[in-house]
């Protein structure tokens, strides 16, 4: 008996294995071309296990304890043979770890290395999430016939750029990640990461300067954490990591899984677009997960997608994209993303608080004062920590740097699916300033949940000026009976950077400067969150 397979099953609601009694060949050597050699595990059945189909997991995190329980062995289990491989520089492997850098040329080493393996049978399928799911897209556009499908969960081909957009920097999700991967080999790293370094972190990011704040959390200068306090996604330093341009030419079926709350949602529809629209047989899933707290989905997607194309068969069949419905609670399948029937509807900020499909009229702008120093905090939604995802917005709505905007009570249901976005007429008495826009569903009881939200960072935001902000995407259906609300504020720390106010780079500056905010909501002002709704009917089909 097996505690740990039994535990996994319930937990993931996996069905049944076809044998608990697996064998590990621990530290595999894998030589890469500069001489670097790699280390990998390999999970089989101990009775017949070579042969069958070799799923792939490439991840910096390490191959023992939970990680390959957890990931290996419930495939290992039910049908394939598994190679967890360590990355570069990570966990006994030869070479430096150098993020995202070298998956690449790692990649197509290690598959080349597996297909002259005396157990390989033929077919390989590429898995896993995050870090994992960008070391298959590193390799998507150049895979060996031997490969038969992908399933990334949780990630997408241009990893990590999305937090270093020039209009707004996503400084906790990465930094933590540099930290983390900077002191994971330490002894007892697991238990200090769950009981001290999660204050220690906090504190770091309150550092001023930004640039000192690697030394707080690590003890050390650490090369990625000052890379993405330094250079934007355009700057040459990040040069060879976005494999976007890549996607077109994937040839083979391509399964990918995505959460609304999670930190790559944006890039992951984008992959999947690229895909449909190049006639490339492609699937997506998108569910109401965070990154760190996702269900049995995507490992049960791993044994009906993947494996069924390991063996030369057809998965059961299903639309292009199923998506889960928050609000009706529900998952529905459409063809396309974003679903089509969901045409663009504008809902103005008003004056008093209020949230209309009318254009205001003649008002006068709402104030607030953003204070870097007491920062307007993030609550909930795209964060990798205990408190994301879907949370109580009531403590962060009674700031007075936070203004909200309702809509009455609906009488009918609103479905909101696909892409949203806002447009803040702003100005700041300062030039440099945020604008954060959150989209939430008011129940009857007047509890507000967040769905979406996102921002922009400013430049001449002295002068009246129109914020562009793109929210995360949603499916997300606001019942009769409730209400819907934006809130508008000027920062959600430590998800993103706060706004010093004095435009000096992320990295040096050292002074804070508060300054006093106004949103404007009149005819010639039309400040509006654009939700793309269908109000009567069901589009897609229940799955």
């Amino acid at each position: 008996m097996n505690p740990t397979s039994h535990l996994l099953q319930r937990a993931l609601r996996l069905d049944p294995p076809l044998t608990r009694d697996l064998v590990v060949q621990r530290d595999l050597r894998v030589p890469m071309p500069d001489g670097a050699v790699l280390l990998a595990d390999r999970w089989a059945p101990r009775a017949g296990g070579d042969g069958l189909p070799v799923a792939i997991l490439r991840s910096p995190y390490g191959r023992g304890g939970l990680w390959g329980a957890g990931m290996a062995r419930p495939l290992a289990e039910r049908g394939f043979q598994v190679l967890m491989q360590s990355v570069r520089g990570t966990f006994g492997a030869g070479g430096v770890f150098e993020p995202f850098r070298r998956e690449r040329d790692d990649g197509l080493a290690t598959l080349a290395w597996v297909v002259e393996q005396a157990w390989f049978g033929g077919s390989i399928v590429l898995a896993g999430a995050s870090y994992l799911g960008y070391a298959q897209w590193a390799v998507a556009d150049r895979l060996p016939p031997e490969v038969k499908a992908m399933v990334p969960l949780l990630t997408e081909s241009a990893l990590t750029l999305e937090f270093l957009r020039k209009d707004g920097l996503s400084l906790e999700t990465p930094f933590q990640w540099g930290v983390m991967t900077a002191l994971q080999e330490r002894r007892g790293a697991l238990l200090r990461s769950l009981f001290t370094q999660g204050r220690r972190r906090r504190r770091a990011l309150l550092t001023l300067p930004l640039g000192q704040a690697d030394v707080v959390a690590a003890g050390r200068r650490l090369d990625y954490v000052q890379d993405l306090l330094t250079h934007d996604r355009d700057a040459g330093r990040w040069a060879g990591i976005d494999h976007r341009d890549g996607v077109a030419d994937v040839t083979v079926p391509v399964s990918s899984l995505a959460g609304w709350y999670d930190i790559f949602l944006p890039g992951q529809p984008e992959d999947f677009k690229i895909l449909q629209a190049a006639g490339r047989p492609a699937r997506l899933t998108v569910g109401p997960w965070t990154h760190l707290a996702a269900d049995g989905t995507p490992l049960r997607e791993m044994l009906e997608f993947g494996l069924a194309h390991a063996r030369g068969e057809q998965p059961p069949e299903r639309a292009p994209v199923r998506l889960y419905v928050m609000g009706e609670e529900a998952w529905r399948d459409f063809d396309h993303w974003p679903p089509r029937g969901y045409p663009a509807r504008r809902f103005h900020l008003r004056p008093g608080g209020a949230l209309s499909t009318d254009v205001p009229g003649d008002s006068s702008p709402d104030r607030y004062r953003y204070d870097p120093a007491d920062p307007t905090p993030a609550v909930g939604g795209v964060r990798m920590v205990r408190d994301s995802g879907r949370v109580d917005n009531a403590g962060l709505e009674a700031r007075p740097d936070v203004l909200t905007y309702t809509t009455e009570v609906l009488d009918e249901d609103v479905e909101v699916i696909g892409e949203v976005a806002a447009e803040i007429w702003f100005r700041s008495s300062l030039a440099w300033a945020d604008v954060f826009v959150r989209l939430c569903d008011v129940d009857p009881r007047g509890r507000s949940h967040n769905v979406c939200d996102g921002l922009v960072s400013l430049t001449g935001a002295d002068e009246l000026t129109r914020a562009e902000v793109r929210l995360w995407a949603t499916a997300h259906r606001f019942e009769r009976g409730h209400r819907i609300r934006v809130q508008v504020s000027s920062g959600a720390f430590p998800r993103y950077a706060r706004n010093t106010g004095t435009g000096d780079p992320h990295g040096t500056a050292s002074t804070l400067r508060a300054a006093d905010q106004e949103a404007f909501h009149d005819p010639a002002h039309p400040s509006a969150i654009i939700l793309p709704v269908r109000e009567t009917g069901l589009s897609g089909q229940p799955s």
